[in-house]
């Protein structure tokens, strides 16, 4: 069986951003399901669970739709390796955060826009940002770091093998899309492609969790179980899928603006949801990704007559 043929918009319409403000509220939300968790369920243990989950979930629903995950496709080598980048993605993320907080592993983490916005033009020229463009994602990931300012001033001991591996993170989140987008993966359907991903992950991280002795149960409270359910149906399934198909239909550098939502949604989340104090950097922060996201999402001028 064939893949559909695939249909690329040059700008995102009011659909797709609509998905990609659904998905980066949910994936600022899971920071917080995360660490509300992780004091009962240590976190690559966490992971493990989740990533073992949704390999399931998204096998029974390509079962279901008759969707071929093993058909030989000429894909399996670069599906492979984008599996390998997402796992050491959350590997670099996990390991990181042991050296240095969330607050500042969380800024170079999303600077992952840039990987993608440097790279991915050089072999899809469609995907090249202009000036305004790129004043857009800086203005986008400054908003980004003006609201965690605060983590990134403290002296944490060691932190810049965190912030080392906060950033490596980063570049393999920007291979990934660059594999996704460049390679026969982006041929495939989206649930082969994330697929290969969730998989890869659902096998690494029980194997890091394990060589940093945390310790695995199941006997948990039902908040946690709550917690990992929706971690693992909405975000590791159905928010990755949506973002899986939104990369085969739309540009990835523009998508990839809409990333600078998740902290500051995580940041939103905890003053709504944990009580913490909402701060002036947050109000600002919210109006400089908004901003930075509208002019990188700005159309191309006509060309002259």
């Amino acid at each position: 069986m064939t893949s559909p043929a695939i249909t690329r918009h040059e700008q995102l319409d009011r659909m797709a951003i609509g998905l990609l403000i659904a998905c980066c509220a949910f994936w600022g939300l899971q920071q917080i399901l995360i660490k509300a968790t992780v004091a009962e369920v240590p976190p690559l243990w966490q992971a493990a669970m989740r990533f073992w989950g949704a390999t399931l979930l998204l096998w029974l629903w390509c079962r279901a739709r008759g969707v071929p995950l093993f058909a030989r496709d000429g894909s399996l080598w670069p599906g492979l390796l984008a599996g390998a980048l997402f796992a050491l993605e959350f590997v670099c993320i996990y390991v990181g955060l042991q050296y240095t907080n969330a607050s500042r592993l969380t800024v170079f983490l999303y600077s992952s826009a840039f990987v993608v916005a440097l790279l991915l033009p050089r072999f899809v020229p469609s995907e090249r940002l202009r000036g305004v463009q790129w004043l857009g994602l800086l203005l986008a990931f400054a908003a980004v770091a003006l609201a965690f300012s605060q983590g990134l001033l403290d002296d944490t001991t060691g932190h810049w093998r965190g912030d080392l591996l906060g950033l490596a993170a980063a570049v393999f989140w920007g291979l990934t899309t660059l594999v996704l987008r460049t390679t026969r993966v982006s041929g495939v359907r989206a649930e082969k492609a994330l697929f290969y991903q969730v998989a890869g992950a659902s096998l690494v991280t029980p194997l890091l969790s394990l060589a940093m002795s945390e310790p695995w149960g199941l006997h948990y409270s039902a908040a946690a179980w709550w917690s990992l359910g929706l971690q693992t149906v909405v975000g590791a399934f159905a928010s990755y899928l949506t973002w899986m198909w939104l990369l085969r239909h739309y540009p990835a550098t523009r998508m990839a603006s809409f990333t600078f939502l998740t902290p500051v949604f995580a940041l939103v989340f905890g003053v709504g949801l944990l009580g913490e104090t909402l701060s002036w950097q947050l109000v600002v922060a919210i109006v400089g990704v908004g901003a930075g996201i509208w002019l990188v999402n700005q159309k191309r001028p006509a060309p002259q007559a």
